[in-house]
């Protein structure tokens, strides 16, 4: 990602943390970056491109968290990135809604989902149901993760969301044994 562009995307991001999504615009990220909002247009285009830039920084930020989990035990790589997921989610509360608003935009935001899937073949779990599962695995963990940050769901236990993880664990166990 060009140095520019990346600079632009944190400061939106960072913007984004502060106040909410409903401050950012091509003006108030311009002005923290020291630019027009006209001189952005060349890194990021229009409002609804910034936005797909969140998504994608925030795919990125997501598989920077988990890079280093090497574990081969598909049940120890699920927990983390169920944890990495709700944890991106407290630390980016105001954007982290755009990952189930807004589709996959750049190249890194397919990333959860390849990382659900390589999981998933670990496992064992016989291909043809690999898609499906993934989806209903991401659509838990965004869902979960966001509505604790945006109200939507009552406020959930460490302990709770630790249950629900082992839960997937054992839902995946169930598929592969199907077979």
């Amino acid at each position: 990602m060009d140095d520019k562009r990346r600079l632009i995307l944190d400061q939106a991001l960072a913007l984004v943390d502060e106040r909410g999504l409903a401050a950012m615009s091509m003006r108030a990220v311009a002005e923290r970056v020291g630019l027009t909002s006209m001189a952005l247009y060349p890194y990021v285009g229009g409002k609804d491109a910034l936005l797909d830039g969140l998504v994608d920084l925030l795919h990125q930020e997501l598989g920077s968290s988990v890079a280093g989990d090497r574990d081969p035990d598909w049940r120890t790589r699920l927990r983390a990135l169920g944890r990495a997921v709700r944890q991106l989610a407290f630390d980016h509360p105001g954007a982290f809604p755009l990952l189930l608003n807004r589709s996959a935009a750049g190249a890194s935001a397919s990333w959860l989902t390849a990382a659900l899937r390589g999981i998933l073949h670990d496992a064992g779990v016989d291909a043809a149901r690999v898609p499906g599962l993934a989806r209903m695995i991401c659509a838990f963990l965004l869902g979960y993760a966001t509505g604790e940050v945006t109200g939507g769901l009552p406020p959930g236990q460490p302990a709770e969301f630790e249950e629900n993880l082992a839960d997937l664990v054992r839902l995946v166990e169930v598929t592969v044994r199907a077979v």
